[in-house]
């Protein structure tokens, strides 16, 4: 009896609030060099990528018709209960980890190890699924100007294509090696390696206005009748779809650590970064509908091959290599976003304390930055990219639950605590992150919930053991009263 007492008192004990922000561990802190324009571009760089140069076309020709804006207004606002409980968590507790460090505070270490345990292979997979989406569109550009590669080094294992057998692929090496140049960004130094992100953000940013600007002015309104061709319910199941193309500032509040004044920066560049993708999203997605009909839309090159329709094929070229050169900055953001849950894990013991040690120059966690990225590599090279897509999505989402309730937890548990942002609306608004993050659940495949389990099997043997007897709270002193005794709501 007293020994499953004693584990299940650490299963629920939390790291004290209080103290985080001295707990910087035998290995040492991150670097902070980033301000808060530099953390809105990560936090775009995330967000927007693939879903607005491929996904918003599929919908659109597929799903939702021109009521694909509708889709993603729906997904943004769903997105956006989760984005203002990550916010409020970010002005107060600016430290790496986002979700797990602030499942760790609230809910206790197995709920954090839980979701660290998930996001590390999430976010390693969403790297992957979107190198090789680069990869493919490369090899088009290639095919543009009549340059074919060898079969063997374009495409992974089981991979099959018009006219080319599954069998003729051995590697999709484009893709492999991106993943690999990522890692070598990030392990430059923060400062150099978000530089790096900053250019291509703006770049990407600047694409997308050149699409609108130029493309309001060949709009057919006639192309948005009949507005809902797949019913309501159409644009309803698009919002499912392109959910995941609106969230990526739980990865870039992992860099909380590596803000100057976080508690300011932090929630400032969750919302601005979300409102920017959000209007840039809408206004796309009108005029992508408005120059084509929704059934000649090219579900995976929208908007090249809608210019080159409209008699505008250089633009179209242009949109093609700036989709490429723009949609790395989501490989940056998440495989930093993993890098920085694994560094929290690590430096709280719950992982091997060898992982958290940092480059001695640049303060950047460079082992994990280098086997994260050989793992994605690996994953990126020798998977589908449909059997790849399926490890991601359902992290996300369950960190969103965690982080939702957290907030609510937290609020009534501490109201005392200074907060630099104060999420309006408690507890509706977290309410609907919770129920919308558990409906997307449903819309999962059943592979993704084998693939879940299978990992998170692997991670109770991990945490049960070694996690349990090496966490820092296994010899830490109890939790002062201040953080043991509830205090009522105000």
């Amino acid at each position: 009896m007293a020994t499953a007492h004693s584990t299940f008192r650490s299963l629920v004990r939390r790291k004290p609030i209080d103290r985080i922000e001295d707990d910087t561990g035998e290995t040492g802190g991150l670097r902070r060099t980033l301000g808060l324009w530099q953390l809105t571009a990560i936090g775009i760089g995330g967000i927007i990528g693939a879903g607005i140069f491929s996904l918003a076309g599929a919908v659109a020709n597929e799903t939702a018709g021109p009521a694909v804006v509708i889709s993603f207004l729906i997904a943004g606002i769903a997105s956006a209960a989760a984005a203002l409980s990550y916010a409020e968590f970010a002005g107060l507790i600016p430290r790496a980890g986002s979700a797990y460090t602030y499942g760790y505070v609230v809910l206790g270490e197995f709920a954090a190890w839980f979701i660290g345990w998930d996001l590390l292979l999430e976010y390693t997979a969403i790297v992957a699924v979107v190198a090789i989406g680069i990869s493919g569109y490369f090899n088009d550009l290639l095919g543009f100007i009549d340059v074919d590669l060898p079969l063997w080094m374009v495409g992974a294992p089981g991979t099959e294509t018009e006219g080319v057998a599954a069998g003729s692929y051995k590697i999709n090496l484009f893709a492999a090696l991106l993943c690999l140049l990522i890692a070598y960004v990030l392990n430059l130094g923060m400062k150099s390696a978000a530089r790096f992100e900053t250019a291509l953000v703006y770049l990407k940013v600047g694409i997308v206005l050149l699409v609108i600007v130029v493309g309001v002015f060949k709009i057919n309104t006639g192309n948005y009748a009949p507005f809902f061709p797949f019913g309501l319910g159409g644009a309803v199941t698009g919002a499912a779809t392109v959910f995941f193309a609106v969230f990526g500032y739980d990865a870039m509040s992992t860099a909380a650590e590596e803000s100057h004044d976080a508690r300011r920066h932090m929630p400032k560049a969750i919302i601005y970064s979300l409102a920017v993708s959000m209007v840039l999203y809408v206004l796309a997605c009108l005029v992508l509908t408005g120059m084509v009909d929704y059934r000649d839309i090219n579900p995976t090159a929208a908007f090249s091959s809608a210019f080159a329709s409209v008699g505008m094929k250089t633009v179209g070229l242009v949109i093609a290599v700036g989709a490429i050169l723009g949609i790395l900055t989501v490989l940056f953001t998440f495989m930093m976003g993993a890098a920085r849950v694994w560094f929290s894990m690590s430096r709280d013991g719950l992982l091997p304390g060898w992982f958290a040690k940092t480059h001695p120059t640049r303060r950047v966690p460079t082992r994990i930055t280098w086997i994260l990225g050989a793992g994605s590599a690996l994953i990126a090279g020798f998977l589908p990219i449909g059997e790849a897509a399926e490890l991601t999505n359902i992290g996300i989402l369950l960190a969103f639950i965690v982080v939702c309730v957290a907030v609510i937890v937290l609020r009534y548990r501490r109201p005392d605590l200074p907060r630099e942002f104060r999420l309006p609306w408690m507890p509706v608004i977290p309410a609907v992150g919770v129920v919308f993050s558990v409906w997307l659940i449903t819309f999962l495949a059943w592979q993704t919930w084998v693939r879940f389990a299978l990992w998170f099997l692997i991670g109770l043997v991990v945490y049960f053991a070694y996690s349990r007897r090496h966490s820092l709270l296994a010899a830490a002193p109890p939790e002062p009263p201040a953080e043991r005794d509830e205090r009522p709501a105000r």
